[in-house]
Formats: structure tokens, C-alpha cells, sequence
């Protein structure tokens, strides 16, 4: 029974005999930041990498304070692209930007960020996908499947949540200068940094040191560190550092067999970790990690990464012209995936993952092959299960002549 309000009020400094120590623990408050959104799995705020088949293999986006390892394609066409909409994904949301890169000027690869469309274009209404009721070459490939597959389910390709996160876009089309002036955006150019070298530092030591401190200035500077006075203002930072461990950067990594300074990039990638840990940004890093010979050391490099995926392109290899592969123009392969805040991680619900560019987007897709039904390989393939199975069978048995392969 409740303690009379007279006590109480005399009373007012001593606890209530009937009174005890515990209290409620109530839910925290999450941060409220536009272009974020909680995870379902453990509750860690979420960013879009501005491709939404990406998003979904990821778990639903990238988690702020994590960093995006990808594995360059040989020719840096589909990775640097990956890279392009994370950043322009970062314009639209009004999330801050920070670009770093030794080959190409942070201004040129700003310049080249894909133009976000319509919401029209991205989902064609009912009406437009319509198709004519007199196609025979569609009734002609009904016909070929026939009994054997018609009536097995058709498989989902397509890579996409129950709820919309993140903005498309059209890789044929460049951002609008309107547009892209409108996000705040922090440059790095390595070549503008190898200047300041010491004779007890070497030139590739230095620029990722010089990178990692200016990251950290940016950080404190702006107010993304969680440390900071909460405001109704936080943002996020969005960090992209392009083809890391190259040359150009002054590493000698994808050089020898053996670097000199072979623990400098794991290094830069222990010290970005632990600043991201405690603000509100989110990297993504690509690597020509085929020209790296050093397999430990490369495996030590993605440990130290958060989220790591690896491209591979069919350009320049047998599969570009294989009937098979006409779909596509690479696979996908998921590296690793983060651990935050649970004992095990959210893993794809598919391995086999594919991706290919279309006309206007870069989208990735489970990867399915279409069987093959020629009569030339029907015939192959029939010839060599009865040898197969006449060679199973035993010494020729005289039952093996009346047994019946069902195709």
C-alpha cells in the first residue's frame, strides 16, 4: 500500500520503507537522421548504398560506423560504378561527403555521379507492361519447355525488401551541377600529399597517415563525432576511398610478392575502423585486390572490414561469350558480413549472385542458368548417361539392356 502523501511530503529527502531501488529500463531513443532507418535484426541505424539489390544482399543496408570492402573488377568499371552511387545516394539524402582517391581527382568522380530518376520511371505502372497477346516466338519457347519444367516454380531473380529503401538511379545520365553543389563534400587527392614525406616516413606511409588525420579533423570538425553535444542537426558522413593499396597511393602492395611495408594498409584500415566506431559515418573501400599475391595478407585485410564483396567481371574472359552468361556481366561474390550487436550475422539467403548493367541501372540478381535444350546436347548427354550407367551396372548384365533412362 502506498505511503500516505503527508509522510511523504515530511519524509522528502529518506527512500519510502515500501519503495525499492529498481527501476524500469526503458528504450533508448534512436537518432533521427534522414536517408536512415533502423535495422529489424539488431537495431543498428542503416544507410542505402544507393543500389537497393545491393542493400538487401547486405542485410538491408550499410550500418553506420561499418566499412564496405570491395574488391575491384580487373578493369575498375563495376566497382568505381558501386562507388558513384553510394555517393550520389549520399547527395540525395543530404549526408555529407568525403572522396579520397590517387588516380582520378575527387572532382572527377564527382562529376560522373549517376542522375537520380523519377519514381514513375523506376516502377513502370501495370498498364505499361502490358504485352501483346500475338507473340510466337514466346508461345515457341512455352512449347520447348514443355512437361519437363512447366510445372516447376519460376525462380525470383530479382533481389528486393517489402519496403523501399533508397533512391534509383540512371547510369546513362550524369548528376545535374544544380544538384551535386548541394551536398557539402571534403576532397582528398594522394598526389597532393606525397610532399610531405620525412626521411623516417616513407611517401606511402604518409599518405594514408595524412588521409586517416584528415578524415579525423573532418570528423571533429563537423560534429559526427557521437562524443559531440546531441543537436537536431547530425548528419552523416559518407566516406569514399578509392582503389586503396594501388601504386599510385605509394604502396607497393600489389607490387611484390613480398611489400616492404606490408602492415601499412592493414594499419590505415585498424585505425579507420576505430574512428568510424565512435561517429556517425559510414566508408566504403575499393581494392585491386587481384593484383595482391599476398593471400594471408589479403585475408587480413578483409577481417579488418566490417562488410567485404569481391566483383568479378566477364570482360576479357571466356565467359563473356558464353550463350550461358548472355545475361550478365559478372558474378558477385559476399565475402564477409558484419557482426553488430547479435551472435551471429544476417547471411544472403542466396550465394549464387550475379550482377549486370542495364541500359539505365546496375542491378544485381540471383544467378540462375536457363537449361539448355538442344537436340545436339540431349543427344550427347543421353549417350553418355547409358554409357554411365551400362558401366555401373556391372559386367554387362543381361538385365542392363532392358533398363530405361527417363530424361
Amino acid at each position: 500500500m502506498a505511503a500516505p502523501m503527508s509522510s511523504v511530503g515530511k519524509h522528502s529527502g529518506d527512500r519510502p520503507a515500501n519503495t525499492t531501488s529498481f527501476q524500469k529500463k526503458t528504450r533508448s531513443k534512436l537518432i533521427s537522421i534522414a536517408g536512415t532507418r533502423p535495422s529489424v535484426q539488431n537495431g543498428q541505424l542503416l544507410i542505402s548504398t544507393g543500389v537497393t539489390s545491393l542493400d538487401y544482399v547486405l542485410g538491408g543496408g550499410l550500418a553506420v560506423g561499418t566499412v564496405l570492402l570491395i574488391e575491384e573488377d580487373r578493369y575498375d568499371s563495376y566497382s568505381r560504378m558501386i562507388l558513384k552511387y553510394f555517393l550520389a545516394e549520399g547527395v540525395v539524402c543530404r549526408h555529407e561527403l568525403f572522396v579520397a582517391a590517387a588516380q582520378d581527382h575527387p572532382n572527377d568522380i564527382l562529376q560522373e555521379l549517376p542522375d537520380p530518376i523519377l519514381d514513375d520511371i523506376a516502377f513502370p505502372k501495370p498498364m505499361e507492361q502490358h504485352r501483346p497477346s500475338f507473340e510466337p516466338q514466346d508461345n515457341l519457347d512455352a512449347m520447348q519447355i514443355a512437361w519437363r519444367y512447366q510445372n516447376l516454380p519460376k525462380v525470383q531473380s530479382a533481389l528486393a525488401s517489402s519496403s523501399r529503401f533508397g533512391h534509383y538511379y540512371d547510369v546513362s545520365k550524369t548528376m545535374e551541377p544544380e544538384i551535386r553543389l548541394t551536398a557539402k563534400c571534403h576532397r582528398f587527392y594522394a598526389p597532393e600529399h606525397h610532399t610531405k614525406s620525412s626521411p623516417t616516413h616513407s611517401p606511402m606511409l604518409e599518405s594514408y597517415s595524412a588521409l586517416l588525420k584528415s578524415l579525423q579533423d573532418v570528423i571533429q570538425r563537423e560534429g559526427f563525432d557521437v562524443a559531440a553535444p546531441m543537436s537536431n542537426s547530425r548528419n552523416i558522413l559518407r566516406i569514399g576511398l578509392h582503389s586503396l593499396g594501388s601504386a599510385l597511393w605509394g604502396d607497393d602492395l600489389c607490387c611484390r610478392d613480398n611489400p616492404t611495408q606490408r602492415h601499412a594498409l592493414t594499419n590505415f584500415l585498424y585505425g579507420l575502423r576505430a574512428l568510424l566506431r565512435s561517429s556517425l559515418s559510414v566508408a566504403v573501400v575499393t581494392l585491386p585486390s587481384h593484383l595482391i599475391q599476398n593471400t594471408a595478407l589479403m585475408d587480413s585485410i578483409t577481417r579488418l572490414c566490417d562488410n567485404a564483396i569481391a566483383l568479378e567481371s566477364f570482360k576479357g574472359s571466356e565467359r563473356e561469350t558464353n550463350p550461358l552468361y548472355k545475361d550478365y556481366h559478372g558474378l558477385l561474390h559476399v565475402r564477409q558480413v558484419p557482426h553488430l550487436n547479435c551472435l551471429s550475422s544476417q547471411l544472403p539467403d542466396h550465394k549464387d549472385l550475379a550482377f549486370k548493367l542495364k541500359r539505365k541501372q546496375f542491378t544485381i540478381e540471383r544467378l540462375h542458368l536457363p537449361p539448355d535444350l538442344s537436340e545436339r546436347v540431349s543427344r550427347v548427354s543421353r549417350g553418355e548417361l547409358a554409357g554411365a550407367a551400362m558401366a555401373g551396372s556391372g559386367c554387362g548384365s543381361g538385365s542392363s539392356g532392358n533398363k530405361h533412362l527417363d530424361f
